[in-house]
């Protein structure tokens, strides 16, 4: 058995604690989990108390990394995995921070889903295709990412919202200009032929330059389905 004989602040982080042992420096712990532990000077510790200590620790700080990387925006459980994968966290260390997340409702595909759909429709509008590609490069599961496109709305309506926010951009251009680029952009959001072409030709009328009925059935710009990203990465 060896015995607590101090526990200091760190110098460069009032929230960790240098547990001595023995009159030498053992580990560092959270303030949070020297508290919930009750250790105080002159307790007496067994080498499994030390080493599950050191692991709650290991823990603690996993967990404050995900809540911080959690505070920017939500993010699917896919994410939070790349993101411990890239900070080397332990295997088991994530699972267990993982259930810890999941019970307090931090942590949850399904609310993740719904929060992707409604603010990217809220800001910069999206087809149904491009959200689905979103979201499964997201690792969201097919039934979830289905479950949350269900309310997504009219996909002209939302079109037009899209193309609405590009419409200065595209000036004074002829018609037929106007319908290829405006078309091909909203294909690039995720938008099918059909709502693309309908939302372009009340945008035209709203530019006050309505489109002519010989335009081709198509765009000539390529159906691209890569949806550009608004939402940051952090």
């Amino acid at each position: 058995m060896t015995v607590i004989t101090a526990l200091e602040q760190q110098q460069h982080d009032p929230e960790r604690i240098n547990v001595f042992l023995d009159g030498k420096f053992g580990f560092g712990a959270s303030r949070l989990l020297v508290v919930s532990a009750g250790l105080r000077e002159g307790d007496e510790l067994s080498p499994e108390d030390i080493e599950r200590l050191k692991g709650d620790d290991l823990v603690e700080r996993a967990y404050g990394a995900a809540l911080n990387f959690l505070s920017y925006r939500p993010r699917s459980r896919r994410e939070l995995e790349d993101y411990f994968r890239r900070k080397k966290i332990a295997p088991d260390l994530a699972a267990r921070v993982f259930e810890r997340l999941e019970q307090l409702g931090l942590l949850d595909d399904r609310e993740f889903a719904r929060f992707w759909v409604e603010n990217r429709q809220a800001f910069r509008p999206r087809g149904s295709h491009a959200l689905r590609g979103e979201l499964r490069l997201k690792g969201v599961e097919s039934e979830v990412v289905e479950d949350a496109l269900q309310d997504i709305g009219d996909e002209e309506e939302l079109a037009f919202r899209a193309g609405s926010q590009r419409l200065r951009s595209y000036g004074r251009v002829g018609e037929r200009e106007f319908f290829r680029r405006m078309v091909g952009f909203l294909q690039r959001r995720g938008f099918g032929y059909s709502a693309a072409s309908a939302a372009t030709r009340r945008l035209s009328a709203a530019r006050n330059l309505p489109l002519s009925d010989d335009l081709p059935l198509e765009s000539d710009e390529p159906d691209a389905t890569q949806a550009e990203s608004s939402i940051e990465e952090t």
